[in-house]
């Protein structure tokens, strides 16, 4: 099965870090190849603890 290409990755706007979806967020039990959108709403950034809310789409 192809991986969908990213073109962008969402980014936290308190601390930088980016949410890539094909590496997902182990330490959060969030799977490799899981879409900014499909993240929970109780996410949040893994460095600072922003919340999903609060990330910006970059390309």
């Amino acid at each position: 099965m192809a991986e969908k290409e990213v073109k962008g990755y969402y980014m936290c706007v308190v601390c930088g870090y980016l949410y890539k979806p094909e590496k997902g967020d182990p330490g959060r039990n969030i799977p490799p190849g899981t879409p900014f959108e499909e993240l929970p709403d109780t996410w949040c950034c893994p460095v600072c603890g922003t919340p999903k809310k609060r990330f910006k789409f970059v390309e």
